[in-house]
């Protein structure tokens, strides 16, 4: 079916919508070298975001600015994906998300959709409480739902409530999480967001959540706040992140559990590098989101140029504002210059 650039092509114009975007960052090859290492499915995968309504208040929030103007995808943009996959089988997996995804009454009815339109996985991305209500749970699952991508705040319920702002929200999370677990084919995966305010907390997060059996991957997403400063003091000094970071890859690794790093600098990884992953599945948002997101300016770094990483980042706009560039810690990794990402953007 051609190389990964040109499905990910052929499904952004079979998707025919405004405010869609391919999320493949590595070049030719990274997939091999990641085997074991993480589930890399992102280009198998497409994402709608189909709800913008939240119950939290998480600090670290992208989006909190632009919720309230933001549109869901349309169910006509969902029926032509449904109708394409049915005809094509282009992707493996549709994932389901905005800011809650489970606030949607009609969750059950889309998920039993694409399932009829031949998705081999439905996955929601949630902060896992409605969860809890084990008999929506139950429902979600019948309906088709088999991945579960939630979001993990702190290591213990005084830092995971303070940070997503709602008192009782990890015991509904991970209520959510054990009852999931006790489903054999059901996979859950979570997500982190690395700030000043949870990265000595990553490995804790490890440990906390060690006991689930259907947990197949960890991903520690590290803070960018979509402007060009960081007005909450939220980032991080990498520096201060990486020994916290590395620590919890390797208990991730370990235990025997895929991990997946994003927006962190490749070269600081070490022999960790191969725990960054900055894939993400095709994306269906409103344009909107993108004219905010390119805020961030991506790619500054002074080792750039000479710089044969095609899956690295670099640092934001806003993380130079706050530390600099960091040019004496940050180094060139060997090999030919590649920038094929930002050309793709």
């Amino acid at each position: 079916m051609g190389s990964s650039e040109e499905r990910i092509r052929a499904g952004i114009e079979a998707i025919g919508a405004d405010g869609v975007r391919g999320g493949l960052a590595g070049g030719p090859g990274q997939g091999g070298r990641l085997t074991g290492l993480s589930l890399r499915d992102h280009e198998r995968y497409v994402s709608l975001t189909m709800e913008f309504r939240c119950n939290l208040k998480c600090v670290h929030c992208m989006i909190e600015g632009t919720m309230d103007r933001l549109q869901p995808t349309s169910v006509e943009v969902f029926e032509r994906v449904c109708a394409d996959q049915a005809e094509t089988g282009r992707w493996d997996g549709l994932v389901l998300t905005g800011s809650e995804i489970t606030l949607r009454g009609d969750l059950e009815r889309i998920a039993r959709r694409a399932r009829e339109a031949g998705f081999r996985h439905v996955r929601i991305q949630t902060h896992g409480m409605h969860l809890a209500r084990t008999d929506y749970a139950e429902r979600l699952i019948e309906a088709g739902v088999d991945e579960f991508f939630v979001s993990v705040a702190g290591a213990d319920r005084d830092s995971h409530d303070r940070i997503t702002g709602v008192p009782g929200a990890w015991d509904k999370m991970m209520a959510g999480l054990e009852a999931l677990d006790r489903h054999e084919h059901v996979r859950i995966l979570t997500n982190t967001v690395v700030t000043a305010l949870s990265y000595r907390m990553l490995p804790g997060m490890v440990d906390v959540l060690s006991h689930l059996r259907r947990l197949v991957q960890m991903e520690f997403w590290v803070y960018f706040p979509m402007a060009e400063a960081d007005a909450k003091g939220l980032i991080a000094r990498h520096g201060d992140i990486l020994p916290y970071l590395r620590e919890a890859i390797s208990r991730c690794r370990a235990a025997g559990r895929f991990v997946e790093v994003k927006n962190f600098p490749e070269c600081l990884l070490g022999d960790l590098g191969d725990a960054l992953v900055n894939g993400q599945p095709t994306l269906v948002i409103d344009p909107e989101f993108w004219r905010e997101f390119d805020r961030n300016e991506f790619h500054i770094c002074p080792h750039r140029e000479n710089c044969g990483s095609d899956e690295c980042l670099g640092l934001t706009r806003a993380y130079v504002a706050a530390f600099g560039d960091d040019r004496e810690l940050l180094f060139p990794i060997p090999g030919q210059a590649n920038h094929s990402f930002e050309e793709r953007k």
